[in-house]
């Protein structure tokens, strides 16, 4: 019986060709943005898999209310790690604070920049990490270095590192105990390439183990055998309130299996984040794949009286409906089985691409014997679902009535088809209002004011201790090569905020009023170097010595003081005075889509980390490095000249929503693509049967225009339908995605204008072959057999 449904199958592949065509075409294309997204998925919930400790493994998260906003961070104190290890010991298998970054790695004059970090001891056993040499446990030694394989390789090349030495930041010499495997890319730790011991005498963080107001370490727990996250998290909440002079400060464990998809939190509780994503692609995977099998089911029903006779001559010799049932579902199960071979192809041509977009290292498990069974058991799947109508409407027809001549299908029989018509392009517009959005939001991000100029701009880190203490002789040297404009010194550069203080005092201020001001050290020429706008009062000063120590604060910083005419007025922090010199416009250096940080930026040359020059708009990037990087080579010796464009910084801060974007459109387009090609072949079959009517009208005088109206209204009719459906539902979730940011866009009526029209003129565009064709076919031939 097997081998009858294969034969019939395969005749009838070969028989109608375009038919068999267009079904593969299109399953292959909605089983490959299926097993696209399948595979993204699947690379999203194994996250931090790799580490075995998966399940035990916790981050401490900080909640605080600052400025009437509460706010949940990963930046904790340096004592509480050893709070919670000699408290709550029975609770915690292990601790371990956490301060990683990018740190200069030198062997001789092989010098290369590389992420990595300070940790406590246990964080090594914590994380799991393979070891390929040596081992971690010693590496409580604070001259030790643990390694991965990459940075083993790029310094000793093929050599044994095991007990070579290592200098850090071109002060501290590490000895190397352990090569560790090369995390993959779906780990929290991705970037992290090696660990030094926390509490090395050139960590500055390993000093700070009384200091329970200052924020800024990650600390990693490993949580006891029988211990529960909510109940620790409960017993600990309020640990640091004896310390921290803000007794609105609580803590929690966050698992290490939310920790990339449950990453946002609103009063202090796990809200979502990323699987909202993953959901979000999850279901449109699915709708894709669904109009693929719509696309199959139309074509197969169109076609019934073609194959009326022949179901109609099996049952007259003794077939059971449920064996034309079997047969029509192995029809469909044999076409979605080619279409899998052509979807591994499209996926291997696709997946570097797909990669590149979704910033991802996805590859097809070709070993793996799970994901054969899953592929053919989703293919299965998918011919059952795609032939599912046709095979139980097919094998419904009453023998006699179709051997008779009397079998019509019925002027209802088309309603079906047009109602999955409509399903097709109700998702496919949806897609295209919801991708217009997400890209008019980014545009509208892009384009917001940022309040200084980022063209030109070049930060790099001071990350050794010779690149200290000579400001003023590297910015002349800068000056004179002709290539910078102008240089200052800062503690973030222009696209973060690092430092957040409260504690800040001023005449009037009102009792227990204690706002949190971001705070940014600079030097003098900060603010003509990144080109701010001073709107109140004037810039840092050499020509005033009173400036030492002064303030510029940002609109934001004068609206939440409530300070009026701020200009020249004291404001006392860390037991000092600081005069006001000046306003200056609010500065985006945060999210683009939040309201600008309340800022203070304050003259402390002591306390500053990154370098910031502004390369001359006259002269070409590539020939000013080669001049900026001998001065630098000059004064800091120990490391490579790395540095980044602020432009391209800010630019990174659209990479989750011009990924999700980038999706968004392929997905749209692949989904338009399914239905028109739908569209293709159901407009081919309508041409088809109207072929006589078509040649009465001509006969009758119809003009070729007349006919393809005629032809081309039926479908324009039900794209109508699917627009007046998917404009409300695109409007009520797209409008809900904007209001996740403070800074949005508005969704306006030419967005919906715009799909509407893009719709039916892809629409004609399709049935106009067809319509067209028809209407230009010689009558004649046509009505000869009538």
């Amino acid at each position: 019986m097997l081998k009858n449904y294969l034969k019939i199958a395969f005749r009838n592949i070969v028989k109608n060709k375009v038919h068999a065509f267009i079904n593969i075409a299109g399953l292959s294309v909605g089983m490959a943005v299926a097993m696209l997204i399948g595979l993204w998925i699947w690379d999203e919930l194994s996250f931090d898999k790799y580490h075995s400790t998966y399940n035990r493994m916790g981050q401490i998260m900080v909640t605080q209310t600052a400025n009437g906003e509460t706010g949940t961070f990963r930046s904790t104190v340096v004592p509480l790690s050893a709070e919670l290890r000699t408290k709550y010991a029975g609770d915690f298998k292990h601790t371990s604070l956490f301060w990683g970054g990018a740190h200069i790695l030198a062997v001789g004059d092989k010098k290369i920049s590389q992420n990595g970090g300070w940790a406590e001891g246990d964080l090594p056993a914590m994380l799991a990490l393979k070891m390929v040499k040596g081992s971690y446990a010693e590496f409580k030694d604070p001259s030790s270095i643990i390694i991965s394989q990459s940075v083993a390789k790029a310094m000793f090349g093929d050599a044994d590192p095991i007990n070579k030495t290592i200098k850090a930041d071109n002060k501290t010499n590490l000895k190397v105990i352990g090569v560790y495997e090369d995390l993959p890319r779906n780990t929290s730790f991705y970037e992290t390439r090696f660990l030094m011991p926390f509490f090395n005498k050139n960590n500055w963080w390993g000093t700070q183990t009384a200091a329970w107001d200052n924020h800024g370490c990650s600390l990693y727990v490993q949580m006891g055998d029988h211990a529960d996250f909510d109940k620790v998290s409960a017993k600990i909440r309020n640990i640091t309130k004896p310390h921290f002079k803000m007794n609105d400060e609580t803590i929690q464990v966050h698992p290490m299996s939310k920790w990339h998809l449950y990453s946002d939190f609103k009063n202090s509780k796990s809200v979502g984040g990323l699987i909202e994503m993953v959901w979000l692609f999850g279901i449109i995977g699915v709708f894709v794949l669904l109009l693929a099998c719509i696309n199959f089911m139309n074509l197969s029903t169109a076609r019934s009286e073609k194959r009326a006779k022949e179901v109609g001559i099996r049952k007259s010799i003794g077939s059971m409906r449920s064996q034309l049932i079997n047969q029509f579902l192995s029809e469909s199960v044999i076409f979605a089985c080619l279409a899998l071979v052509v979807t591994l192809g499209i996926v291997l041509i696709a997946l570097p691409a797909f990669n590149h977009i979704a910033d991802k290292q996805i590859a097809i498990p070709f070993g793996n014997i799970w994901f054969w069974l899953m592929a053919l058991g989703f293919t299965i799947f998918t011919g059952i679902i795609a032939g599912s109508y046709p095979a139980f409407y097919l094998s419904s027809f009453e023998p006699v009535k179709v051997l008779k001549g009397t079998f019509k299908v019925g002027r209802f029989a088309s309603l079906p088809r047009k109602v999955l018509v409509v399903v097709q392009f109700t998702v496919s517009i949806a897609l295209i209002i919801g991708t217009i959005v997400v890209f008019r939001q980014i545009q509208y991000a892009k384009n917001r004011p940022v309040g200084y100029s980022r063209a030109g701009l070049i930060s790099v880190e001071m990350n050794t201790p010779e690149i200290y203490g000579h400001y003023e002789t590297m910015r002349n040297d800068l000056i004179q090569t002709g290539a910078v404009e102008d240089m200052a010194e800062s503690n973030s550069t222009t696209t973060e905020i690092w430092s957040n203080n409260g504690g800040f005092d001023w005449e009037g201020k009102p009792a227990g009023f204690d706002p949190t001001f971001g705070t940014i050290a600079t030097t003098y020429d900060f603010g003509h170097t990144v080109g701010w706008k001073i709107i109140q009062g004037r810039d840092f000063s050499r020509n005033f010595p009173t400036d030492t120590g002064a303030f510029i604060m940002n609109e934001s910083a004068v609206k939440m003081s409530g300070i009026k005419n701020p200009v020249g007025k004291v404001i006392r922090w860390n037991k000092q005075d600081h005069v006001v010199t000046g306003v200056v416009k609010d500065m985006v250096m945060e999210s683009p889509y939040k309201k600008p940080v309340a800022t203070v930026f304050m003259m402390l040359p002591g306390w500053v980390n990154f370098i910031t020059l502004r390369v001359k708009p006259t002269m070409p990037m590539q020939e000013a490095l080669k001049k900026i990087e001998p001065v630098f080579n000059k004064y800091n010796p120990g490391s490579p000249f790395d540095f980044k464009f602020n432009d391209d910084e800010y630019t990174s801060k659209f990479a989750d929503e011009q990924r999700i974007g980038n999706l968004a459109t392929i997905f749209a387009v692949l989904a338009i693509f399914i239905s028109c090609l739908g569209l293709f072949g159901l407009a081919s079959f309508v041409a088809e049967q109207r072929i006589k009517e078509i040649g009465v009208r001509k006969v009758l005088g119809a003009s070729v225009a007349n006919l393809w109206r005629l032809l081309s209204t039926e479908f324009v009719v039900l794209v109508t339908i699917s627009l007046l459906i998917a404009i409300p539902m695109a409007y009520y979730y797209m409008n809900n995605w904007l209001h996740r940011y403070e800074y949005r866009s508005a969704i306006t009526w030419w967005i919906f204008a715009a799909s509407g029209v893009g719709a039916i003129v892809i629409t004609l565009l399709t049935v106009s072959y067809h319509a067209i064709k028809a209407a230009l076919a010689n009558p004649v031939k046509n009505l000869r057999s009538e």
